[in-house]
């Protein structure tokens, strides 16, 4: 085995060693897409794949700029009535030095894990528990929140949702990276929850799995701008129905979440139409997240090698809250909210443009009632 290793295996990796010193000497600054040949007409079809809409990359970094513009106003208007009014800093250091606030921390030990733990039940169980007035449809497939394996930790996302399985023996599941406690800020878990959990994730998949009726594929087809709008959208709901409700900081911490999908717009289409340089697009989000340097560039390399894809949460966010209000016009007095989330999650995952057809069936037939 050992000269199996010694005569194949470290040869092989000393081959892919040579190959990417030799790309390296060939690489250069211009990260987007843009200079690839016909790089323009990828990125737009890139952008239409991730988002399942028609929005030209100047669209969507317009509708980008205008998203920061205005959640930068709301999040400012917070922190200044809160005490927080340095106009020498930007945005992103004040919440930067807010995340390391001692009342925002756990521990960094066991009890502190614990803590936590017990918090995301609480906080999920809370809104689990008072939604009637806005679902008719709930998952049947339980939720349970679970530390990620420690032995796993390192190398996994802060927090994910783990899909219930198809034949109902499990769950779903909310995994939450506790390897340091000083990444999990306080004021950001009830949006982590909501967007994870309920009415997020386990809300959006775990009804997909158990729509009856339809081919497989449609129990488990992804489409990332629904997917990830849907969970987006939850965050904003839990506002809207009063989960944030004498809570300023978290209200901040949900404008946070949705400010970095904002900003994803804006950067993405920046590094791939406008020409930014990997280090513009890394000042921008650091200036307007409130994230730190280490955790920007890992986002900003993510998004040089995957053109298009960071566009879709946000992208996917809107829609639904354009068609929540077309339907609201629509209808007037007859909209039902609880009739709209039926509409939207029963029929599973869809491009953004068959989810517009679908809302627009139920308008005419809820008018013709």
């Amino acid at each position: 085995m050992e000269e199996e290793i010694r005569t194949t295996v470290f040869p092989a990796y000393q081959k892919l060693i040579d190959y990417f010193n030799e790309l390296y000497s060939k690489a250069n600054d211009d990260d987007g897409v843009w200079k690839l040949p016909n790089g323009d007409a990828f990125y737009t079809y890139m952008l239409k794949q991730y988002t399942t809409t028609d929005l030209r990359p100047e669209d969507v970094h317009e509708i980008g700029h205008g998203e920061v513009a205005r959640i930068k106003k709301e999040m400012l208007d917070i922190l200044k009535n809160q005490g927080y009014e340095d106009t020498t800093r930007t945005l992103g250091e004040v919440i930067q030095e807010l995340n390391k606030e001692e009342r925002f921390q756990y521990p960094n030990n066991a009890t502190g894990r614990k803590e936590a733990l017990d918090d995301y039940n609480r906080i999920i169980d809370e809104i689990n528990n008072n939604l009637d007035n806005a679902f008719d449809v709930r998952p049947k497939a339980g939720l349970e929140v679970r530390r990620v394996p420690e032995f796993k930790e390192e190398g996994s996302a802060g927090a994910y949702y783990n899909p219930p399985a198809l034949d109902g023996s499990r769950g779903g599941i909310f995994y939450v990276n506790l390897r340091d406690m000083s990444e999990i800020v306080k004021f950001g878990m009830n949006t982590l929850a909501y967007h994870e959990a309920i009415p997020g994730h386990h809300f959006q998949i775990a009804i997909q799995h158990e729509i009856e009726g339809v081919p497989i594929f449609r129990n488990i087809l992804p489409f990332t701008a629904y997917s990830e709008g849907w969970a987006l959208y939850a965050e904003r709901l839990a506002w809207e129905l009063g989960f944030y409700d004498n809570n300023p900081f978290g209200n901040l911490g949900r404008l946070q979440a949705e400010m970095f999908r904002a900003v994803r717009l804006v950067v993405d289409t920046g590094i791939h139409f406008k020409k930014w340089t990997r280090e513009e697009a890394i000042d921008y989000m650091v200036t307007n997240t409130g994230m730190t340097t280490s955790e920007v560039t890992t986002e900003i390399e993510r998004y040089i090698v995957m053109p298009g894809q960071a566009c879709a949460y946000k992208i996917g966010m809107m829609k639904i809250l354009e068609l929540r209000e077309k339907a609201k016009n629509e209808l007037g007095e007859n909209f039902e909210l609880r009739e709209f989330h039926d509409v939207v999650l029963k029929n599973g995952a869809v491009p953004l443009d068959i989810l517009e057809q679908i809302v627009d069936d139920y308008i005419v037939t809820s008018r013709d009632k």
